[in-house]
């Protein structure tokens, strides 16, 4: 597997005439993500991003190709300088460390967040290459969910379903299923949320981590940026947000003309397919990759899922099944807190 030294030795070959190379040069290592991309700072002038992803476990050739027809939808992706396929090497336009995490708390929240809306209606105005994304269809979604009865119910909470508890599963599954490929599709992110999106030193929002983009339902990163599993807002808050976005989608074309229940139960039962995917995908992180920081994440996820299924008298079956078999074995389990106050 190709090594740091090795990633330097292509760098000097490879950094643009105009940037100003320092000897030696540098290479400070930065936070990863959930994926297996380690990420370094180049001490050049300007600074850039050098990234090592190893070819079998990260799909580059997507993530440039995506990063390539975003930015010509203009969206701000990182301007990709070099790549080496074969190794797993790219150099990237360095967008700073200014996430939009850091400023939750700050008086500019909402200007934010109009500003990463219109940056998501520019994704979703899109006319992609063809066969750049995929379509996000009923295999993948069930498959995402498949995730949550393996590695949540399974793996994390050691309990073995029955078969009808199996097919409640497969019914509510299906159910949402049918709510993410009735909606319009447009390109989707697919990871649209406040530790992906980017302050840049010009106002704009930088968009990150899109490498796993399809063709698929329009309310999904809506209810990935407004439900964000990392950060709460208030419900109403979120539904006056959501019902705003859906009349800018409708102005610009993209959405016919749908009533407001019609649409935010499309934004709910999104977010909670969603979300059952990342109760999943939390614990695997855990267990597969040793990666424990996303436990502390499950409460506020729970939170969503269950105020969705608490919500919707068809996903009744399903609520009480969370409440009978799920939730009296999670204060076992050393990461949990209440689920109730989540994210406050």
């Amino acid at each position: 597997m190709p090594d740091t030294a090795a990633l330097q030795d292509w760098l000097q070959d490879y950094l643009p005439v105009s940037v100003a190379l320092p000897e030696p040069l540098g290479l400070s290592p930065l936070d990863g993500d959930a994926g297996f991309r380690r990420y370094f700072r180049l001490n050049t002038q300007p600074s850039m991003m050098a990234v090592l992803a190893p070819p079998t476990q990260e799909n580059n050739p997507a993530f440039v190709s995506k990063a390539l027809a975003l930015r010509a939808g203009g969206v701000h992706t990182p301007r990709v300088y070099a790549v080496d396929y074969q190794n797993g090497f790219m150099l990237l336009e360095d967008f700073g460390d200014d996430l939009y995490s850091h400023h939750i708390a700050s008086s500019t929240a909402g200007k934010l967040y109009d500003a990463a809306e219109q940056s998501l209606l520019s994704i979703q105005q899109m006319t992609p290459p063809k066969d750049v994304f995929a379509n996000y269809n009923r295999t993948l979604l069930q498959q995402e969910m498949g995730l949550f009865p393996e590695w949540f119910i399974n793996q994390l909470l050691g309990l073995e379903l029955m078969p009808e508890e199996r097919k409640l599963l497969d019914d509510t599954f299906e159910l949402l299923t049918v709510n993410a490929t009735e909606q319009p599709q447009r390109v989707v992110h697919r990871d649209y949320h406040c530790r992906n999106l980017m302050v840049l030193s010009d106002g704009d929002v930088g968009v990150i981590d899109f490498q796993d983009g399809v063709i698929g339902p329009i309310t999904y990163d809506l209810v990935s940026l407004l439900k964000d599993c990392y950060v709460r807002w208030p419900r109403d808050w979120v539904r006056k947000r959501a019902l705003n976005y859906a009349d800018n989608l409708a102005t610009a074309g993209l959405l016919a003309e749908v009533d407001e229940k019609q649409f935010i139960r499309w934004f709910d039962l999104m977010g909670l397919q969603r979300h059952i995917k990342v109760l999943g995908i939390f614990a695997r992180l855990w267990l597969r990759d040793g990666k424990p920081r996303y436990l502390n994440d499950l409460p506020l996820v729970l939170r969503y899922t269950l105020e969705v299924t608490a919500e919707y008298p068809e996903l009744e079956a399903f609520n009480q099944w969370l409440h009978k078999r799920i939730l009296p074995v999670l204060p076992q389990q050393g990461w949990y807190s209440d689920w109730q106050t989540a994210g406050e």
